[in-house]
């Protein structure tokens, strides 16, 4: 008995989109998979912001076919009680819209038609204003930038890394290993304040001290002198934590220092000594801010937490906020409307907007590496800097009141 095997034409189309296409990386003609999108279900951001955030056109209620980015749909919280007292929210599972990784490299083939983002930002109320190139802090130098104009004003080399870096009245004070630098800007004098042990991660500025945090898990203090050799002189050195230490900030009468080893410790500015140890976080503690009468800490642990003062005295969590990804940095300040805005930097290379105290989400920011910096400036002004040297300004549409501390 003859038998024949009937073999598929090589021109008959499989009723499936071609990765390889989709990719822009398909070499095949004929290709048996189909060089076309197949029908999905429409998300609210589907072409959305293809355009540059300048040129976006509002469409009319009677065109606009694409709904207009809501919070409220976008981010659906569940909150649960851990039974001690405190709620933990977990994001919902419901997808987020994320950036076209063709398009971040310039060879998306899709065009208006990709269902990512083709922007380097989502959100109403602030557009982005330049980008200032060459910034690395791993090239040894400062650099001082016209964040108006984009364009470089002054180099300072200094032949090493720079780790951190803070401004207070006349002064900048630059981390490196071992030491901080201090330049006065209207005298134009320099000095080098020794004590850090390792890379100086984090400084702050609080009762007339500078505080710098240090990868030996020592804090150096100091305050002003009426030396002849340095304006400053070093008055204490605060240990108790075991790593080094990630992040500083000042609120009120207090210093509270975040740790690798996973703990926050609260200092008397006066006394200098540690009032308390905060343990609720399981992984290391990466940033720190002070707003109103709260503490908002973030970790690798992926939570952002609350704390406030107790009338028992010691600072308990009262609200803890889940993300997808590690957090990286945490910075406040209130957008045109007066409404408090979080920023929360995480390691998939995004920053998240969020408003409180609901933490819903207002928008993200999207960047090719980790943003590791977030500043905010003057005239409503706000910066981002990420691991390839690239800083961002950004500027909301109204000026806004920058966060108490």
């Amino acid at each position: 008995m003859d038998m024949r095997v009937a073999r598929r034409s090589r021109t008959e189309r499989i009723g499936t989109t071609c990765v390889y296409w989709l990719a822009g990386r398909c070499n095949r003609n004929p290709c048996r998979f189909l060089h076309e999108e197949t029908t999905l279900p429409s998300t609210s951001y589907h072409n959305a912001y293809t355009a540059h955030p300048y040129q976006r056109k509002r469409l009319s209620s009677s065109e606009n076919t694409i709904p207009k980015y809501n919070s409220k749909t976008v981010l659906i919280r569940k909150s649960a009680d851990r039974g001690d007292g405190t709620r933990v929210t977990e994001a919902s599972k419901k997808p987020s819209p994320t950036i076209c990784k063709y398009w971040m490299n310039d060879n998306c083939v899709h065009g208006d038609k990709c269902r990512h983002l083709h922007s380097w930002f989502y959100g109403d109320g602030f557009s982005s204003l330049a980008k200032l190139q060459n910034t690395r802090s791993t090239d040894g130098t400062v650099r001082i930038w016209d964040c108006h104009t984009g364009h470089c004003a002054n180099v300072i080399n200094l032949g090493a890394e720079v780790t951190s870096l803070i401004h207070e009245g006349p002064w900048i004070f630059v981390g490196l290993q071992n030491a901080v630098k201090a330049w006065n800007i209207q005298t134009a004098s320099e000095f080098t304040l020794d004590g850090p042990k390792g890379r100086v991660l984090a400084m702050a500025v609080g009762n007339d001290t500078l505080f710098a945090a240090a990868e030996d898990g020592v804090i150096s203090a100091w305050r002003g002198s009426s030396g002849s050799k340095s304006p400053f002189e070093l008055v204490a050195s605060l240990s108790g934590h075991t790593n080094a230490v990630a992040c500083l900030a000042v609120g009120g009468k207090m210093l509270f220092s975040g740790s690798m080893d996973q703990s926050i410790k609260v200092w008397d500015l006066d006394t200098l000594e540690c009032k308390m140890t905060l343990n609720e976080h399981t992984d290391k503690v990466t940033s720190l801010i002070c707003w109103d009468h709260y503490l908002l800490s973030s970790s690798s642990d992926c939570t952002i937490k609350v704390w406030v003062a107790t009338e028992e005295g010691p600072l308990k969590v009262t609200y803890t906020h889940t993300v997808e990804s590690g957090v990286l940095a945490l910075c406040g300040m209130t957008d045109a409307e007066a409404k408090p805005i979080l920023f929360c930097s995480c390691r998939d290379n995004s920053v998240r907007l969020y408003e409180l105290p609901s933490f819903s989400e207002r928008g993200r920011l999207f960047a090719k590496r980790e943003v590791r910096s977030i500043e905010i400036g003057t005239g409503g002004l706000f910066f981002t800097g990420d691991g390839t040297g690239l800083v961002m300004v950004w500027k909301w549409l109204e000026e806004p009141k920058v966060a108490p501390s």
